[in-house]
């Protein structure tokens, strides 16, 4: 009897300090998956979320929403996903791998050219005869520049068709290309060094992004916890400031 005592009083004594782990104080750390366009943004919005929730750290993956999607979809580790179509965010609810999903925010298509624009672009009829590029046709940003460009019956063909919009941005910003077909955001985040030029009617294929909670977090908690601080006052303000629509 009395080694059982001793034996369960060495047993308790060492789980003790267990209990102790993992506290409300333990660092934690977020995994978002977001497309592309979302990167300036989210990484503002990062910025405050972490000023909120001592000890936290969000780790982001930026990239095309359709490649993060099939990533997600067959496994991918993660916590929320934000995508920049409904197509995107349909595999991965198909997948049964989403929480609720919410649309946080809108965007529209743009013309980019360098800051000095060298070939004088002032509308898509312009982009004949020049070094242009955009997204590639399965990427949200390829299928929203198809459709803007049929709209307006252009048939210029790009120099390049590019992984995501912010790929796109760069080839315009070093001076490979003559113009780019981006999201307004994303010629708002490159400021000075490009020259953007509206593309009147873009409103008829407006992207909308959708977000929400992985099955597969390991924190669930804390990922609604970032998703309703993207769609509160204060997330939509930033969002706004950085050109985004609501949704």
């Amino acid at each position: 009897m009395v080694r059982v005592r001793i034996a369960y009083v060495v047993v308790a004594a060492l789980l003790v300090p267990l209990a102790g782990c993992g506290g409300d104080d333990d660092p934690q750390n977020l995994t978002v998956l977001a497309a592309a366009s979302l990167t300036d943004v989210f990484e503002e919005l990062a910025t405050d979320f972490e000023a909120g929730h001592d000890g936290t750290s969000v780790t982001f993956s930026f990239g095309s929403s359709t490649d993060l999607a099939e990533q997600v979809a067959d496994g991918a580790p993660g916590d929320v996903l934000a995508t920049a179509d409904e197509t995107s965010m349909s595999l991965v609810e198909d997948a049964g791998v989403t929480g609720d999903i919410e649309t946080f925010a809108t965007n529209v298509l743009t013309i980019v050219t360098p800051a000095d624009n060298p070939a004088g672009i002032e509308s898509l009829d312009d982009l004949e005869g020049t070094t242009w590029v955009r997204c590639a046709d399965e990427v949200p940003c390829g299928k929203v520049a198809l459709a803007v460009l049929a709209g307006n019956d252009i048939t210029a063909e790009p120099a390049s068709l590019e992984e995501d919009v912010r790929a796109t941005l760069d080839k315009v910003v070093s001076g490979e290309a003559d113009a780019g077909l981006v999201y307004a955001t994303d010629a708002v985040a490159a400021g000075d060094s490009v020259e953007a030029v509206s593309i009147p009617g873009a409103e008829s294929a407006l992207t909308s992004y959708f977000t929400t909670v992985l099955e597969q977090s390991e924190n669930a908690e804390l990922a609604q916890e970032w998703v309703d601080h993207v769609a509160s006052d204060e997330g939509r303000a930033i969002l706004e400031q950085a050109g985004f629509g609501a949704p």
